[in-house]
């Protein structure tokens, strides 16, 4: 039976990042992950040998590449379980665009690493399901599970989020990728190092103008260098800064989507009818934050 798994949107409300530690040179963060409604989705088909196949609005950024994030995921799941396991296609509707600060790859494994425990009748648990997960990339853990957190360490270490209240959003990319290693090198270069350690918050937050208020004596420290890389990123930021609706605006992750937190539904449509028709090439999202999304049907 064909089966279909959601691969949520992942949105850093802030993100903060100390310099780079140990041999790998790997950069320690705190973050509060939150995840839209809006999302990939990765789903199985009969095959006779493991294969990729990728469709969507968004498949086009993806040629060339040979060895996916959903592949690779796949290949770790099957040797972890040391038998042999029925062949299976895969097919990823690529919805989100590619480099752009929102988990997409690390979303994908995960939701493929969930399918195919299910489908292949694997016995992984949740934990190992989760350190394949954080081996394939540092937004991984999270991405896997799709559920608000906080993130430390490299992005593996999860722990409960505060209580988040309904968020209405809005995410803008413009059409241009951004990428995560150029980024850190700027930052790195930089020398502007954020503190990491976990900042007080209270237990859950009231609503989406308390939220707003908090997180803006918080930061994403990955910001400046995605701007000063890809200035267009700069401009969506100024907009939605400007905009009535928005109660906050921010760069999710190492750039390319920006995203407006707005105080409701109606706000956030508003919100996304006019960017639209302002600027015809970004890509503009209006969506749910929270999480975690059910599966497809």
């Amino acid at each position: 039976m064909s089966r279909s798994a959601f691969a949520p949107a992942k949105v850093n409300l802030f993100l903060h990042v100390g310099p780079p530690e140990g041999e790998g040179g790997y950069h320690p963060i705190c973050s509060l992950m939150a995840f839209a409604d809006v999302g990939d989705v990765v789903s199985s088909f009969a095959a006779d040998a493991l294969t990729l196949r990728i469709a969507g609005p968004f498949a086009g950024e993806l040629a060339g590449e040979g060895d996916n994030l959903v592949l690779r995921a796949a290949r770790a799941l099957i040797a972890q379980a040391k038998r042999p396991v029925a062949p299976i296609g895969l097919r990823l509707e690529k919805r989100l665009p590619v480099a752009s600060g929102l988990g997409g790859g690390s979303g994908d494994a995960g939701a493929a690493l969930r399918l195919l425990r299910e489908e292949l009748g694997l016995d992984q648990s949740n934990d190992a399901l989760e350190a394949l997960a954080a081996a394939l990339g540092a937004d991984g853990a999270a991405c896997l599970w799709g559920a608000p957190a906080i993130a430390q360490g490299r992005g593996e270490r999860l722990s409960a989020a505060p209580g988040l209240p309904t968020l209405d959003a809005v995410l803008v990319r413009p059409p241009v990728p951004v990428s995560t290693a150029a980024v850190y090198r700027a930052f790195d270069a930089a020398g502007r190092f954020g503190d990491v350690r976990p900042p007080a918050w209270p237990d859950a937050f009231e609503d989406a103008a308390e939220l707003a208020g908090w997180l803006a004596t918080q930061r994403n420290d990955l910001e400046a260098p995605a701007i000063a890389i890809a200035p267009q990123v700069g401009a969506v930021l100024e907009t939605l800064a400007g905009e009535p609706e928005t109660l906050l605006a921010r760069v999710s992750g190492s750039g390319g989507t920006c995203f407006a937190l707005c105080s409701g539904d109606i706000e956030a449509e508003g919100l996304a009818e006019r960017l639209e028709a302002m600027s015809p090439t970004w890509w503009v999202q209006r969506c749910r934050l929270g999480g975690p999304w059910p599966d497809p049907a």
